[in-house]
């Protein structure tokens, strides 16, 4: 057979524009680092974001309390015991008003307060600012959940990753501590800690931190032993990198996920670990005040003056609802195949 030869010629080509070319080559999404994609999914979920600007909104006015508070709230004024809440003006349920022998009086006339001065959640039974006192409480509160929060940082993840890297008996012998440790009651620990040093912030964050490290270790543990078998890491070891440079650069970004989710978790249930020792009266002590503190101060007074107990009580389940939804935010921002 004798082949056809084509005669082409440049009337049958076609130029193509420079442009279209270049756009059917571009990427059209960007390309996303590991937590710039977690923080992608996070802002889908408005529940998680708005927790979040909560969370923020009342640790700003906490440690703002420190420069810009209402009042002092240790300052103590017997004439002004007990007084309603009060804006301004007044309002309804914020009017200064308060029932004294079946009739609505106005308190703040009574008690002589001048004009102008006014306490926006009320006082006290020693004349001290609500508001101020719930701020600082707030604070005492968010502090000892952090120093609790970042010894279990530090101490759980360190003890996590050591056992799971090296595993064998010594794995075997660390988590038998583990047990050993886990075995002894909070309230026993936190106990011994009053004994030994005096009652307060010290002895209760050492408390909750001796032994709140305990769920982080055995959570890190857990992921070294799966990440530690992956070729990234086998690779990293047959190219001989240090067991150290392999901890820091290869086994901590990928445990982050599972470490910033414990510690959402780990701050509130501190915060209600400290309020329930500081409401049954072996915590933070005198003059100081922290949320548990406030709650039994109010507890006592409730039947006639609730607004006592319920502004710290509510600030603490805002603060404890805000966390476990954050906490359950970046669980499925971290890891979205976790969903059920």
């Amino acid at each position: 057979m004798v082949e056809e030869k084509l005669n082409l010629t440049k009337d049958v080509f076609e130029p193509l524009k420079a442009r279209d070319q270049l756009n059917k080559e571009r990427i059209a999404t960007p390309a996303l680092t590991f937590l710039q994609d977690a923080w992608r999914r996070l802002k889908k979920n408005k529940a998680a974001v708005f927790s979040l600007a909560v969370l923020l909104l009342i640790i700003a006015l906490a440690v703002g309390s420190i420069w810009f508070s209402p009042h002092s709230p240790n300052a103590q004024n017997a004439a002004y015991a007990n007084l309603p809440p009060k804006i301004g003006n007044g309002f309804w349920g914020f009017d200064g008003k308060a029932k004294v022998a079946g009739t609505m009086v106005d308190a703040y006339q009574q008690a002589g307060v001048p004009k102008g001065t006014y306490y926006i959640l009320g006082t006290d039974y020693l004349g001290r600012d609500l508001l101020s006192r719930i701020l600082f409480g707030t604070r005492i509160s968010l502090l000892v959940a952090f120093v609790a929060t970042f010894v279990d940082l530090v101490i759980g993840v360190a003890y996590g990753m050591f056992s799971g890297w090296y595993g064998g008996q010594v794995d075997n012998v660390m988590q038998r501590i583990l047990e050993i440790i886990s075995s002894v009651p909070n309230l026993v620990v936190v106990i011994l800690m009053i004994v030994v040093f005096k009652p307060g912030i010290f002895s209760i964050s050492m408390a909750i931190a001796i032994t709140g490290w305990i769920t982080m270790a055995r959570l890190v543990r857990a992921q070294t032993l799966k990440l530690k078998e992956q070729e990234f890491i086998l690779a990293a070891r047959t190219l001989g990198e240090p067991t150290r440079k392999i901890a820091l650069k290869h086994l901590l970004p990928n445990l982050s996920s599972t470490i910033i989710i414990q510690l959402m978790f780990t701050i509130p249930t501190a915060i209600f670990f400290e309020a329930f020792l500081s409401f049954i009266g072996i915590g933070i002590s005198a003059p100081n005040a922290s949320l548990g503190t406030l709650l039994n101060d109010g507890y006592k007074t409730f039947r006639f003056l609730p607004y006592q107990m319920w502004y710290p009580a509510i600030i603490l389940s805002i603060i404890m609802i805000a966390f476990n939804l954050l906490a359950d935010g970046l669980r499925d921002a971290f890891d979205p195949q976790a969903r059920g």
